[in-house]
């Protein structure tokens, strides 16, 4: 984060959380959005006093998770996660607050050729020249990609060529080290050192996957958790999301 924004990000917070007590915040998050916590996390921890204590993951193991009776005081996942009926009874009343959103692209080794991914035609055919093809299959996000693969009608073409990868972070070094000739996910995950966005998919098959906050129902520290989600909504928190590829609320 740059230092102008780290600063508005202090002093906002400072106003905020004047009189907030020093908590510890139990955090369960889409690992679609590590980069992004992991930069905004650390100006709230020493502008409020709170300790953030995130773990990253998957939607089917954060379902899991929240479902098997982990503590957590607050969540921002995939929206994915509120369509599970169980673990929506974990969360507090009340509506839940859109944080951040994105939409789906291809990705390519920095310096090679980008590929034709304007249309659904192009995109299929590129995709149908991949020798190979990273992205995390067990996730919200990866759901919605092998959706496309079979809208596409290469479902089965696009199984043989999956490189799967433990978590979205893995995605592009996977693409950067030649392991996968493309990486398939969430445009910001997309966006590192070593791989190059060849573009998003076309209108016809784009959809933005919403990350979503909730407090949990039992939460002792609720207070600190809706200062967090105050703090994700602030002008600062939403430059920030700007600059890591993605949309504010």
């Amino acid at each position: 984060m740059s230092k102008p924004l780290t600063i508005a990000v202090a002093l906002g917070l400072t106003l905020l959380l004047a009189d907030a007590m020093a908590s510890e915040l139990k955090i369960i998050a889409g690992g679609s959005i590590t980069s992004l916590l992991n930069e905004l996390g650390p100006p709230f921890e020493k502008a409020s006093g709170h300790k953030l204590s995130i773990h990253f993951d998957s939607t089917p193991n954060i379902i899991t998770r929240i479902n098997s009776g982990t503590p957590f005081d607050l969540v921002v996942v995939p929206i994915d996660v509120f369509k599970n009926a169980e673990t929506k009874t974990h969360f507090a009343a009340g509506p839940s607050i859109d944080i951040a959103r994105v939409g789906y692209g291809v990705a390519v080794r920095a310096g090679v050729p980008k590929p034709d991914v304007s249309t659904p035609d192009a995109l299929k055919k590129t995709l149908l020249s991949a020798s190979s093809i990273a992205f995390v299959p067990a996730s919200a996000a990866g759901a919605y990609v092998t959706k496309v693969f079979e809208r596409l009608g290469i479902g089965e073409e696009m199984k043989a060529r999956t490189r799967a990868q433990a978590g979205p972070p893995q995605i592009a070094p996977a693409v950067a080290k030649g392991e996968a000739e493309f990486g398939v996910f969430l445009t910001n995950v997309l966006i590192a050192p070593g791989v190059e966005l060849a573009g998003p998919f076309p209108a016809e098959l784009q959809q933005e996957l919403v990350f979503t906050a909730a407090i949990a129902a039992d939460s002792k520290e609720a207070d600190a958790a809706r200062a967090l989600i105050d703090y994700l909504r602030t002008p600062a928190s939403a430059a920030a999301i700007k600059a890591a590829g993605m949309n504010p609320g």
